[in-house]
């Protein structure tokens, strides 16, 4: 009774704790695949942005599902999940009573953006949908698809109507004019056209719908939108230009460039133009560029009014509220940002979006997760609140790789050039340390050995390189001969393995900085090894689809472990050694049983590659990284030796090793009061001891 009524007061206690971060951020708990517990990050931003017709909502193509916020007070309304495959556009009828969501997977859907209800799901497109939009009467649905067609739906009938199929190209952007009686479509790699297709009576063939082609732009076009009157249509493209057509001539009647007499000039975007949208009262047009920024167009006095800077990547979608007086901006910065028209000052922005995943580490208490990626940034993230703690900056590209020592204190990072440093952290003082600067190409694996003596970095220019781990100096370099993608202690630190683009894996001395051996047998390279908490085993992950678990002894494969489609591209040993998870780019994550070679389950929930996976120290939390921009957790039963409760090894689990471990509470390193071995003392290991309390 005693043991049971302490329980209850203890798990009463973290729920008190973590009551206020638990509920902070629940859109990390929407729509998650069975088995997982939180999703960290709202994915990458993958198509355009838009206000519904009363600028209550902004609706977000991402990753993972159509994202839908408050646009007044930007907080999350609901995610919208249903295609296979990332959002690429977006749009809202004019009534506001539907929201059409199109995909790289070829699919349509139509959602009540009130409800989050998907209403139907028209079909016909065998390539990814690239822009969408609806006629002002509300009834009728027009898609532009990479399969070079358009295709018209009848939305109140739920039926389809036509395909015109004039382009050579994808079609990169429709548009109806404002009386609906003209349809205006932009095409890109190498059909450089826009095309106009009269609305009027659909009854007619293709030929008769056909109205005639704009032609002017010296790249692919990728987007169209007409003037509240109805007499100009704007075009952007890839040539860095915004065009003006007259729609009564058909002719070009002016071009904004930022180029002049072949010299760049502040008249114009410099790069590729991804976006244009006219303002209600069509007196400004807006563009977005690939050059980090929007420009803002008197559309009949034709120059520039204001140039917007914020953004730290290609910006790629813009909307204007429907008064006018805000714009949203979406960028490859991952960033949603938010401008005031009368002022041109930025005023607000909507985070959580972030790039690609190529990197995860977990610190030694399991309660902290670093992530790494294509945004050059470095996250932290509180595991059991969901929530973002910090940010480090400091790469200059894309990141590869994330370690923490085993005492927690440091994390080291590699990633791609321009950036080919090892960059240190102090993780309590959030501050950088002095990074050790030696390869010549990227960083691909960093790790620490157990012991916490020495840090391996693994490299694109064919070697593996050993640091001691606190003084940072050079120890070894050991010539693999091939680019580096991973490196792996053996847990007694005296053995490590790194794998490579020659498809072999190379088993070296530490102390010695010697090749002990070199295994082969994958076909094609290795991306990722990891040795069993035994050490008897050692796994590794192929582009040739398969996974081999080898023996260390006899340095032969004793398994082939296959079933992934794509390549296994991070592997992990569960801390019983008993279970393998694999992450692959066919987007699923599969456990294994090292014994048999069976697979025991498959987790899907990720809408793209998986590259890499994490695993705490006790097991109980599987993290995974995808290129979807997001991280998942998964939940599994912590590993619990036997007996770990008693602390003071007088062969009984009392009240007496719980004052132990109380009295060492905060402590860190290793301590017997460490009950789950998480390299510190706190309320999880208060919980394990009272768990192993004797009846007696």
């Amino acid at each position: 009774m005693k043991r049971t009524r302490f329980l209850i007061l203890t798990v009463f206690f973290c729920l008190i704790l973590f009551q206020a971060n638990a509920s902070a951020q629940d859109y990390t708990q929407w729509h998650l695949p069975d088995g997982a517990k939180a999703r960290l990050g709202k994915g990458t931003i993958t198509g355009n942005v838009q206000y519904s017709p009363d600028s209550s909502l902004i609706a977000v193509a991402s990753s993972i599902g159509v994202w839908l916020y408050n646009a007044e007070t930007h907080e999350e309304v609901n995610l919208l999940i249903g295609h296979t495959d990332a959002v690429s556009a977006v749009a809202f009828s004019p009534d506001g009573q539907t929201l059409a969501s199109g995909s790289y997977d070829g699919t349509i859907q139509l959602w009540n953006p009130h409800t989050g209800e998907l209403k139907t799901s028209p079909e016909g497109h065998n390539r990814g949908i690239t822009s969408l939009t609806f006629s002002l009467q509300n009834d009728i649905l027009v898609s532009g698809s990479a399969d070079r067609t358009i295709r018209l739906w009848n939305v109140k009938t739920d039926s389809y109507i036509t395909t015109l199929s004039r382009h050579t190209g994808p079609v990169t952007s429709v548009a109806f004019s404002p009386d609906g009686l003209i349809l205006a479509s932009g095409s890109g790699h190498r059909d450089y056209t826009i095309r106009l297709w009269n609305m009027n009576d659909l009854r007619n063939v293709q030929d008769q719908l056909h109205l005639g082609a704009l032609i002017g732009h010296g790249l692919g076009v990728t987007s169209v939108a007409f003037s509240p009157d109805g007499e100009t249509l704007a075009s952007g493209s890839w040539d860095t230009t915004v065009r003006l057509w007259d729609l009564q001539t058909l002719e070009n009647e002016a071009t904004f460039t930022g180029y002049m007499n072949g010299a760049v000039s502040d008249t114009g975007h410099t790069r590729g133009v991804t976006s244009v949208a006219f303002s209600p009262d069509g007196r400004t047009l807006a563009s977005t560029s690939e050059d980090k920024t929007i420009r803002l167009w008197d559309p009949d006095m034709r120059y520039t009014k204001a140039t917007l800077t914020g953004h730290s990547a290609s910006v790629t979608s813009i909307a204007f509220s429907s008064d006018g007086q805000t714009l949203v901006s979406a960028s490859d910065d991952q960033s949603i940002q938010f401008w005031d028209y009368a002022t041109f000052e930025h005023k607000s922005t909507i985070t959580g979006h972030i790039s690609p995943i190529n990197a995860l580490a977990f610190a030694p208490d399991g309660q902290v997760l670093a992530s790494g990626g294509d945004g050059m940034a470095i996250r932290l993230w509180h595991t059991d609140a969901g929530q973002l703690q910090n940010t480090l900056i400091g790469h200059e590209g894309r990141i590869f790789s994330a370690a923490f020592s085993p005492d927690g204190g440091t994390l080291a990072s590699g990633g791609a050039k321009p950036d080919t440093a090892i960059r240190l952290w102090d993780v309590h003082a959030l501050q950088p340390k002095t990074p050790i600067i030696s390869h010549k190409h990227g960083v691909e694996s960093v790790m620490f050995s157990p012991d916490g003596k020495t840090l391996a970095s693994g490299s694109w220019d064919s070697t593996v390189r050993l640091w001691d781990a606190d003084t940072g100096e050079h120890k070894a370099t050991l010539k693999a001969g091939t680019n580096v993608y991973s490196v792996a202690f053996s847990p007694d630190s005296r053995t490590l393995a790194s794998d490579g683009q020659n498809n072999t894996i190379g088993l070296w001395d530490v102390e010695s900085g010697e090749r002990q051996a070199v295994l082969i047998g994958h076909s094609r390279p290795v991306d990722s090894v990891a040795f069993s908490p035994d050490r008897v085993t050692l796994a590794s992950g192929s582009r040739d689809k398969t996974i081999r678990l080898w023996n260390t002894q006899t340095e032969q494969p004793d398994r082939i472990l296959t079933g992934h489609t794509n390549r296994v591209k991070s592997i992990v040993f569960f801390p019983d050694g008993k279970t393998l998870a694999s992450g692959s780019w066919d987007n699923t994550i599969r456990l294994w049983d090292t014994q048999t070679g069976q697979l025991q389950n498959t987790l899907m929930g990720h809408t793209a590659f998986i590259n890499t996976l994490a695993l705490s120290r006790d097991g109980s939390t599987l993290a995974s990284g995808s290129e979807d921009g997001t991280i998942l957790l998964w939940e599994f039963p912590p590993f619990v030796p036997e007996r770990v409760g008693d602390v003071n090894s007088d062969g009984v689990v009392n009240i007496q090793d719980l004052v132990r471990v109380a009295s060492n509470f905060g402590q860190t390193g290793p301590n017997p009061a460490d009950v789950n071995g998480d390299g510190i003392v706190n309320i999880r290991d208060l919980v394990l001891v009272a768990s192993q309390f004797d009846d007696n």
